[in-house]
């Protein structure tokens, strides 16, 4: 069979996947490309039936399982509050292990500092490490005096 009925075929089994969302179809139009590929060598129709049938086969058996996996799973977004930790802050008031307070994507928030034993000065830049309810829990971003 010539290699672009395979092509035709590729691109009508794409169409079909655009369309159904199953990955299967997909699979078949890349495995009709690889029998393009091997019609395009030269290799004569059963040859380009063992590629399409073997390349259907593997995408399948062992790629469909794994697309679907990752398709299941749910894109890491965090919102809200937790949206703020990583952050940079600037220190407005002395932060310590009981207060403070720091500007935070333009609103000031309570702070208190991670490491109990730090005290961290004004006009300092913190990391935002976690949020406890209202208080922001900082850490500064370059070593202290």
């Amino acid at each position: 069979m010539p290699w672009f009925v395979w092509l035709l075929a590729a691109a009508a089994l794409g169409a079909a996947e655009f369309f159904t969302l199953t990955l299967v179809f997909g699979l078949l139009a890349g495995a009709a490309l690889v029998a393009a590929v091997v019609a395009g060598v030269g290799v004569g129709l059963l040859g380009q039936l063992v590629a399409l049938g073997l390349a259907a086969v593997a995408g399948i058996v062992i790629l469909r399982p794994v697309a679907l996996r990752q398709m299941e799973q749910q894109p890491l977004v965090r919102d809200g509050s937790d949206a703020l930790i990583g952050k940079r802050a600037e220190v407005m008031q002395e932060v310590t292990a009981t207060r403070g307070l720091i500007r935070l994507s333009g609103e000031e928030w309570s702070a208190r500092a991670l490491d109990e034993t730090l005290v961290i000065p004004v006009g300092a830049l913190v990391d935002v490490m976690e949020i406890e309810g209202a208080t922001a829990i900082v850490y500064p971003r370059e070593l202290l005096p």
